[in-house]
Formats: C-alpha cells, structure tokens, sequence
C-alpha cells in the first residue's frame, strides 16, 4: 500500500480542516444527544449516546458518499428545517405524560432514533463542507473523511454526557439547545436551492444569499422554537406529582 500521502501537507490541512468541521458540528450534536437522553435512566444513558452516536456517523459517511448530489437535490434542506423545529419544539416541551408508561427498552429506542434524525437533518451542510475540505487534497477522500470522524467522535460522545450534567443543574441549557435547532433550521430553510439557484426552479420566489439574510433566518428560527415551544407547553394541562396520594 502506498502511504506516500502520508507526508504531503495538504492532506494534512485537509484532514485537519474535517476534524475542526466534525468539532464545531459536535457542539451541535452534543446538545442533541444530550436533550434526547437527557430523562433515560443514568444506566441507560451511555448506551443511547454510544447507540445514536454510531448510527448517526454511520449514516454521515454514507450521506458524505452522495454530498455533490445532494447538494443540487430542491426541497431537502427545506424539509429538513421543518423537521428541525419540530424536534426542537419536542425538546422545549416534551410529551411528560405520554412516556409514563412506557418501558425503558422503549424511551432508549426513542432517544437513539431523535440522536439519528436530528444528526442526519443537522449533517446536510457539515456534509458539504467536509466532502469539500476532502476533495481540496485530491485522492484518499474517504479515508480523510473516516479519519476525521474517528478523532472526533470521543469528542462529541465526552460533550453530551458534559451537557447532560449541566443540563441537571441549568435547566435553561434545555430551551437554548431547542433554540439552537431552530437557529439551524432558520440558515438551511433560506439556502435550500429552490430559492438560492436563480436559473432553476424559477416557479418559487428566490432569495438573494447574504449575509444579513442567513442571521436573520437563524434568529427567526430560534425565536420560532421558542415561541412555539413556549405555546405547546403552556397549553398542557399540570400535572402535581403526588396528587393522588392521602
């Protein structure tokens, strides 16, 4: 096998690149993996963040395989932001009474498919930008892209169980993770190619891709979660713990 690469610097600045990429995308996730494992059982929590984890970078290097593709597919980042704010609604005001009854096997199972979900939607442009940063060093794509996850993903498993514990303390860390999805969902709902690609899709309005445009549409989706959020919660009806008891 020839290894000559291994002494070439831009393979190097590329890998470093993905591995800074996977890094700042891992805050992200951290707080997701957290907010979804957040009320298992602490002898389940490992196994929902180590679970979701794998199934999510899984499916992020098969998303990377397909990054050019997906890039020029309309409508994905689109859907993905809604299904974004949605989760983050979830998580600002959780169904509380629906899991009463529901076996731990089953809140598990649930958790890992929210860390899934919410890192495929969350992954569409990380994908990008490491398929991208891959390519600037020619060949040997893949094994960058692999290497990089594998550095980065103690990283993101050690951030979730942090944010978990501070979670515990600071309860507000809940809404600002569920704002942060909507801050997410607001920047990928503006740049969805249905309305940034001026020569196709001509039929939806287009919007002109600045800067001011992108914080704006990010601030407005965190403030949609909140709001919504907020609404959705106020709504339920309280429920006192130990009301039934003499």
């Amino acid at each position: 096998m020839d290894l000559d690469f291994l002494t070439h610097t831009p393979f190097w600045i590329a890998l470093g690149q993905i591995i800074i990429i996977d890094i700042l995308l891992g805050g992200d996730n951290a707080v997701v993996i957290a907010l979804a494992c957040r009320k298992l059982p602490p002898e389940q929590r490992r196994k929902g963040i180590i679970w979701g984890t794998a199934g999510a970078i899984i499916l992020r290097v098969i998303l990377i395989a397909f990054a050019m593709t997906l890039l020029a597919l309309p409508f994905l980042k689109f859907v993905g932001a809604l299904l974004l704010v949605w989760i983050g609604v979830k998580l600002i005001a959780p169904e509380e009474d629906a899991h009463d009854g529901i076996q731990g096997s089953d809140k598990l199972l649930a958790a890992i498919k929210t860390i899934i979900v919410a890192d495929l939607v969350m992954s569409v442009d990380n994908v990008i930008a490491i398929a991208g940063a891959a390519q600037s060093s020619g060949d040997h794509q893949m094994l960058l892209v692999t290497l990089g996850l594998l550095i980065s993903i103690p990283i993101i498993v050690w951030g979730s169980q942090l944010v978990i514990k501070l979670m515990d303390r600071f309860p507000l860390i809940i809404v600002a993770g569920g704002m942060l999805l909507g801050w997410i969902a607001g920047g990928m709902l503006v740049s969805d190619p249905v309305f940034a690609n001026t020569e196709k899709w001509l039929w939806m309005p287009k919007l002109e891709q600045t800067t001011a445009l992108k914080y704006g549409a990010q601030i407005a989706g965190a403030l949609l979660v909140l709001v919504i959020g907020k609404f959705v919660a106020s709504r339920r009806p309280k429920v006192t713990h130990g009301s039934g008891h003499a």
